[in-house]
């Protein structure tokens, strides 16, 4: 307790009255330093977390849009673009579902929805869907803007047409995609351009090589022949 008490005799000395609270002050200081660093580190990172975000919202919703265009030519598209075109839907989808945003595998529902009824329509309806192109562009822009109220929109369209697709009408729509995928798979086929058959010489019958060779060989002899005399 000596030592005790020596330090709180030091402390409470008027001489040390100023070294002590100029301890005070550089401690009080550094505590204060600290926070304040550590408060615009943690904003500076959850800034650059949210530019990040948005930047990958963009990205997402870019992709949709440009994979709604597509859908709206579905049937004029080559099978190798069809192919591609699915393929940049799935990475899209999987990223929207991935998204830290409440509610996005509802939107990722909903713009599946709707990118399965644009194909569905561009067989037959093609040159009436850039309204609904317009309309998929504004609701997704919304939504990454007011996820909160868009999300119960879009839950709500889902549940609408989940009622409204009875099981004739999904068999209907079944039959209906599988004629417009047959009709596109012929309509390719037609226009693929046809492979040469290879030509069959019948036995005994010289090939074009053959006959060729033989023509050169007749005009060589023909040169290499002496002329006769003349008297």
């Amino acid at each position: 307790m000596q030592w005790w008490n020596s330090f709180v005799s030091w402390l409470t000395a008027a001489s040390n009255q100023a070294v002590v609270f100029g301890a005070v002050v550089l401690i009080l200081s550094i505590v204060v330093a600290s926070l304040l660093a550590a408060w615009v580190s943690r904003g500076a990172v959850r800034s650059l977390l949210a530019q990040h975000d948005r930047e990958l919202k963009a990205s997402v919703i870019g992709t949709l849009v440009d994979a709604a265009t597509e859908a709206s030519v579905w049937n004029s598209l080559t099978p190798q673009e069809q192919v591609m075109a699915d393929r940049a839907v799935g990475q899209a989808d999987v990223q929207l579902r991935l998204l830290p945003i409440k509610g996005a595998s509802v939107a990722a529902n909903w713009a599946a929805h709707q990118l399965a009824e644009l194909k569905r329509t561009s067989a037959t309806f093609g040159y009436q869907l850039e309204p609904a192109l317009l309309e998929f562009r504004d609701r997704l822009i919304e939504w990454q803007s007011k996820p909160s109220r868009t999300r119960k929109v879009f839950q709500s369209d889902l549940e609408r047409w989940k009622v409204a697709n009875t099981t004739s009408e999904k068999s209907l729509l079944a039959e209906q995609d599988a004629w417009a995928a047959q009709q596109h798979h012929d309509q390719f086929t037609e226009h693929a351009a046809p492979v040469p058959a290879p030509l069959n010489y019948a036995a005994g019958t010289p090939s074009p090589s053959t006959e060729t060779q033989r023509l050169l060989d007749d005009v060589q002899a023909l040169e290499v022949r002496p002329l006769p005399l003349q008297n």
